[in-house]
């Protein structure tokens, strides 16, 4: 099922849409049932943040359009910025 961005950021406010944006780095690790993914987009110092069910593919190097919400996370009692990816596309 695809989802179209524009719905979504409709729907909620505080959905940012990304385009044609470079993948710095791509990490997974498992949680449980879970693969958290973490990307880090070239020019921007917060991660970006996504979990799937099965791992993914590497996207290091790969432009990717994001659709994503800002989100506080506390780590060692220290409050991060990161960016909880909700639809990622290769572009």
């Amino acid at each position: 099922m695809q989802t179209d961005p524009n719905k979504l950021i409709k729907k909620h406010q505080q959905l940012i849409q990304s385009d044609f944006r470079k993948v710095v780095s791509h990490t997974q690790r498992s949680d449980g049932e879970w693969h958290i993914n973490t990307l880090m987009i070239e020019g921007v110092s917060a991660p970006f943040k996504y979990k799937r069910n099965e791992p993914y593919q590497n996207l290091k190097g790969q432009r990717v359009n994001l659709t994503y919400y800002r989100k506080m996370e506390k780590v060692a009692g220290m409050d991060f910025e990161v960016m909880r990816v909700v639809r990622i596309k290769i572009s």
